[in-house]
């Protein structure tokens, strides 16, 4: 007697939404029980991670504008990542290409900044940003139609090219490196946030960054172009066969380059909101949001509506993290990382037997 492994023929919705929850329920048991070994309550951690401390808080609305500062470039980075991936390009460059379109929105902010109006200012930032993670990430597709190399490889070193880059430029006092304070005795990056600033719509107290509008609008456009356009369509069929593509006369090469670039450029602009709201640079200017938009876009079955929900959750893991740590001195902030990948690696186990079914081998070899 043994078991072998069927593909299911159909699973109902309520059954696959059935798995999914018990992946992120059983997720959430294991990071309890991890909690109760280190002495934290479980229920009161989570009670003040999920509701990221804003319960008793007079002044909520501050945390929830910063939760939405995690959210924003989080959900459009995923967003992008899934362009490519739906592609079967695996674009894993998502931190590097983040971090030259935030390099890039830097260095317009401090040198054209002083002389034009902020909106304008604004505006270069993120056609610099997007031009620059363009062109970082469409140079890997090149390769990629030209050569036949491998994408994933190449995109990975590349994220660590433009990493150093970055800490170069951090670190490194010298008259030509305007991204740092002249002032400073050591290395610090200049602020330009009086030079520009993305605007917020003031609700109240509370203050909703544009760049939050302009993330959900982005998230529509990329819908309707995936469901709806032509090129959506042909996105669809090269992921699917790039054979059947070919003979359906398609210009497979043409179709990959102008996708790998439209998905760095939103990259790129996702580094420009982040950057723009900051109103400085940072080594950790990224906050492995380009990492992170792996999983989203792979959590969420890379469907751009998903893909907000799922950014809105792990944003909340995240960022309550942060306000559980303050609280329960125990747990370090980085338990969030565990959780998620314990979400993730459940999740996908959910997947397979959504997908698959074991059976079991009965006497004679019938089932």
């Amino acid at each position: 007697m043994g078991f072998h492994i069927v593909k299911r023929d159909t699973c109902p919705l309520w059954k696959k939404a059935c798995f999914y929850v018990a992946a992120v329920l059983a997720a959430l048991v294991v990071g309890g029980i991890l909690l109760f070994a280190m002495g934290v309550n479980p229920f009161a951690y989570y009670s003040r991670m999920f509701t990221m401390g804003m319960v008793g808080n007079k002044i909520a609305y501050k945390a929830f504008e910063n939760y939405l500062k995690v959210f924003v470039p989080l959900a459009l980075t995923s967003v992008a990542l899934s362009l490519a991936f739906k592609m079967r390009f695996w674009n894993i460059g998502g931190e590097g290409q983040f971090i030259l379109g935030s390099v890039a929105a830097a260095a317009v902010a401090l040198k054209l900044g002083p002389s034009l109006p902020s909106a304008v200012t604004l505006v270069l930032m993120c056609l610099a940003a997007m031009l620059a993670a363009g062109l970082y990430g469409v140079f890997v597709a090149a390769l990629k139609v030209r050569f036949g190399t491998n994408e994933t490889l190449l995109t990975l070193m590349l994220n660590y090219v433009a990493l150093y880059l970055l800490i170069f430029l951090g670190e490194t006092k010298a008259d030509w490196n305007f991204f740092l304070q002249e002032k400073s005795a050591r290395p610090v990056f200049e602020d330009f946030s009086a030079l520009a600033s993305f605007p917020r719509i003031m609700l109240g107290k509370f203050g909703l960054n544009i760049c939050v509008i302009l993330t959900f609008l982005i998230g529509a456009l990329v819908f309707v172009y995936l469901k709806y356009t032509k090129h959506g369509y042909e996105i669809s069929v090269v992921g699917d066969s790039a054979g059947t593509a070919h003979y359906a006369g398609m210009k497979v090469n043409a179709i990959v380059l102008r996708t790998v670039f439209l998905s760095a450029c939103l990259i790129g602009l996702a580094a420009a909101f982040k950057v723009g709201t900051a109103g400085v640079l940072s080594t950790a200017i990224t906050e492995d949001v380009g990492w992170t938009g792996i999983i989203v876009a792979w959590l969420s079955q890379l469907n751009t509506a998903v893909i907000f929900v799922v950014s809105a959750l792990i944003s909340v893991l995240h960022f309550g993290s942060v306000q559980a740590a303050s609280t329960f001195k125990q747990v370090d902030s980085s338990f969030a990382n565990m959780l998620q990948g314990a979400i993730l690696f459940l999740v996908l186990t959910a997947d397979f037997f959504i997908r698959f079914r074991i059976v079991r081998n009965q006497k004679g070899g019938k089932q």
